[in-house]
């Protein structure tokens, strides 16, 4: 029997309007494609696992919606990521523009068999992302707060980096400078930047 996660029920209601039906179907046909299907939420999206690894996710932004599957390469004869959007089906913006249901229930029930089966997908070794240079802002409300140094100094190299980048994408002074207040006061209480999406124990 397959899983609800209520942070999908969440995150649907906090999309757009337009996205709202287009999400609920794609959760209903995988579910239905897959009935033994774990509902999750990873890098603060939706994603489906079936047999303990990923299988699909979807995605909400302003204007569309996207989704795809994480074998898409032993699902399709050409499986690059659209240029458009996220995942193999470019913008999504209405139900009109999805595949066809059996089209996609199929897929799905392809990605589990691939899951059930052990098969996995041949992957290029990921080189080790740089470091990225503490900013002046950060480093000098950190040095304020020895418990918030301290945590922060503790963290993963790739929470630091969650951290740093959500400043720096910051494109108006105001902005990061609210993001940096949230950030402090976070790291004080010893949560990682997307903390909101970890499942509590």
């Amino acid at each position: 029997m397959g899983t609800k996660d209520p942070r999908i029920d969440a995150y649907i209601e906090n999309a757009r309007p337009f996205a709202r039906p287009i999400l609920r179907h794609l959760r209903k046909l995988f579910h239905q494609g897959c009935p033994d299907l774990e509902e999750t939420i990873k890098w603060g999206m939706p994603h489906f696992d079936s047999h303990g690894e990923m299988m699909a996710g979807m995605s909400a932004f302003k204007e569309h919606c996207g989704f795809g599957f994480w074998k898409a390469s032993l699902l399709f004869e050409t499986a690059d990521k659209s240029p458009e959007a996220i995942g193999q089906f470019g913008r999504i913006r209405t139900l009109k523009d999805l595949p066809a249901d059996a089209k996609i229930v199929k897929l799905v029930r392809a990605a589990a068999k691939l899951n059930a089966e052990g098969i996995k997908v041949k992957r290029p070794k990921a080189k080790p992302r740089p470091a990225l240079a503490m900013p002046a802002d950060l480093a000098k409300a950190l040095a304020k707060s020895r418990k918030a140094k301290a945590v922060f100094e503790a963290f993963s190299p790739s929470q630091k980096r969650e951290y740093i980048e959500w400043l720096l994408e910051a494109k108006r002074e105001e902005t990061r400078a609210r993001r940096l207040e949230t950030a402090l006061e976070w790291i004080t209480a010893g949560k990682p930047r997307h903390w909101k999406y970890q499942k509590s124990s």
